[in-house]
Formats: C-alpha cells, sequence, structure tokens
C-alpha cells in the first residue's frame, strides 16, 4: 500500500474536509478571506486531517464530526504556519512565498488569530467536552513549543533532550490529538484512545525529524525550502546536536559557531561535519524508532484497511523526500 493509495482511500472523506475548510474560512473581511485561502490552498500535505478521518475510520464511526473536526486540526496547524513564518522571518514555504513575504507580517500574525478563534467555534459545534479538552490542551502546548524553540535559537547548548521536547510540543502534539478525536468520536475504549494519542505523538515525533535531515539533505524544489534553512535561523536541529557531539572539538566549535551566529555562512562547512559525522543517519535511526513505538502501538487494534493506512502512513513518514 503507498501514499497514494492512501490519499485515494479517503479521497472522498478528505474532499469533504475541503468543504468544511472553504466554508468555515468565510468572512466578511475581504483580507481574511485572502490570507487563509493562500495559505489553506498552497499545497500541503493534510496529514493531520488525514489522521482524523483514518482514525475515526478504524473505529467504525459513522458520523460526520470528523470532518469538522479534521478541518480544525487544520486551521490550527495553518495558523501555526502563520505564526511561525513571521517569528522566523521566512520567505518561502512549498515553493511559494509565505504569507507574510506576500501580505506582511501584521496581516498574518491576525489572520492567524482568525483561524484559532474559528478552530474554537467549531469545536463547540461537536458539543463534546472531551473533545474540546484534548484540542484546548494541544493548542496550549503547542504555544508551550514555540516559545521553547525560539529560547532555544542560536543557543549551541541544547542538547537531545531538550530538542526532542520541543518537538513534542510544538509539531508531535496535533499529530497526537488528531490521532485521540478520531478514537473519542468513535466511541473508543480508554487503551484505545490511548494507543491511538502514542501512536500520533510517535509519529509526529518521527515526521519532524525527518523534515530537520531534508534541512540538510533534501532538494528544494521537493521540500518547498531552501537548504539549510534551520541553521540561518539558529536553530539547533538534532543533526547539528548529534554532529557537535560525536564530532572533533574544532567541529564542534564550528558548528557552536553557526549556531550562535546564524546565516548562511559557513553552511557549506557544516554540511561536512554532518556528512563526517554521519549525522543524518544517526537522525533517521531516531525516526525509525519512534515509527516502530507507533506501529507498536496499535498493532491491537481491529484490523481493517483503515488501521493499514495508518501503518502504512507511519512508513511513508521517515521514507519521504518532501
Amino acid at each position: 500500500m503507498s501514499i497514494e493509495h492512501i490519499r485515494s482511500f479517503i479521497a472522498q472523506d478528505m474532499g469533504k474536509v475541503d468543504n468544511v475548510i472553504r466554508q468555515k474560512l468565510h468572512s466578511h473581511v475581504a483580507l481574511i478571506r485572502q490570507v487563509s485561502e493562500y495559505i489553506i490552498n498552497s499545497g500541503g500535505k493534510r496529514l493531520r486531517p488525514a489522521l482524523v478521518i483514518l482514525s475515526a475510520g478504524s473505529f467504525g464511526y459513522t458520523g460526520n464530526f470528523h470532518y469538522n473536526l479534521a478541518a480544525v486540526v487544520e486551521f490550527i496547524h495553518t495558523a501555526t504556519l502563520l505564526h511561525d513564518d513571521v517569528v522566523d522571518e521566512s520567505e518561502m514555504r512549498r515553493n511559494k512565498e509565505t504569507a507574510n513575504a506576500l501580505f506582511g507580517n501584521a496581516a498574518s500574525v491576525l489572520v492567524g488569530d482568525f483561524l484559532y478563534s474559528r478552530a474554537f467555534q467549531m469545536m463547540v459545534e461537536v458539543n463534546n467536552m472531551h473533545v474540546m479538552q484534548v484540542l484546548a490542551d494541544a493548542t496550549n502546548t503547542i504555544a508551550e513549543g514555540e516559545v521553547l524553540q525560539l529560547l532555544n535559537c542560536r543557543d549551541p547548548n541544547v542538547n537531545e533532550e531538550n530538542y526532542l521536547q520541543v518537538i513534542r510540543f510544538k509539531t508531535a502534539k496535533l499529530f497526537e490529538a488528531a490521532s485521540r478525536l478520531g478514537a473519542i468520536l468513535g466511541n473508543a475504549t480508554p487503551e484505545q484512545e490511548e494507543a491511538m494519542a502514542v501512536y500520533g505523538m510517535h509519529l509526529g515525533t518521527a515526521f519532524q525529524l525527518i523534515d530537520d535531515v531534508l534541512d540538510y539533505s533534501g532538494d528544494n524544489q521537493d521540500t518547498g525550502k531552501n537548504l539549510g534553512d534551520d541553521l540561518s535561523e539558529g536553530k539547533p536541529t538534532l543533526p547539528l546536536i548529534y554532529a557537535m557531539r560525536s564530532g572533533t572539538t574544532e567541529q564542534a566549535n564550528l558548528i557552536r559557531k553557526a549556531i550562535e551566529a546564524g546565516g548562511t555562512d559557513g553552511f557549506e562547512h557544516v554540511l561536512d561535519v554532518i556528512r563526517q559525522t554521519d549525522a543524518l543517519n544517526y537522525a533517521r535511526k531516531c525516526a525509525l524508532s519512534e515509527i516502530e513505538t507507533a506501529i507498536e502501538a496499535i498493532t491491537g487494534l481491529p484490523e481493517s484497511e483503515y488501521k493499514e493506512c495508518l501503518m502504512q502512513l507511519a512508513s511513508f513518514a521517515v521514507s519521504r523526500n518532501h
């Protein structure tokens, strides 16, 4: 089963999610519509809403609230992208200009706030306190992760444990919430719901670790980003942390200075150290370990094509080139 099969299998459901997204993006304020539609339609993978659909299907859910919650998850994710790009002063995402580059920082921040508040309006419509608690907790944790990442910028003393905490808060928490939401709608047992949450958390962690790898090895046409963007922003990601830990004193000092300085000067030298220390393979192994944990968590779920898709999605997370 390939990622194309997964997309085909849930295409009808994802079409309904897109309909909800288009409907809920409506605002009487033209700039909100313009910025929201630009970022939503800019070619994202829609993995998080797909997780809601696949999780709900795994537990036999037959209602319509999963379309709403899938859209909620996508709105929260999109709001974080808008705010991220402002904080990081990014100019490119998914091979297109970022919203802040096109519309300005103020518009991006305020439209991100609109998407957050619209997401909370939509949560209320589901009329399920457990759902609201999961999403409210996730949104708060994501914000904490954003601040932790900000504190870590240009700090070469960040260790692997600190960095993984940022990933689990900033990225993996929404994967966890998306996986958990489908289980809640499908009336899963507490044990099954927790299994889905574990799956989502480790899937999201692996997904971000592979993003870290691609920042030093990907093709910018595939990734939609410039190679070395993380280093230019002074982000001490896992390949850099490992290279400093396992390289020579001279190599570690070179990377330390690059993280502290930010920018693109010295990128090729840093890339050489990453290659010499085999740091990318180490990060990939860490991602594979996360995926093994994710898959193990859901082995006890009832057999279905939805479950098979969840398994394949985990494989895709670590084999992708974009």
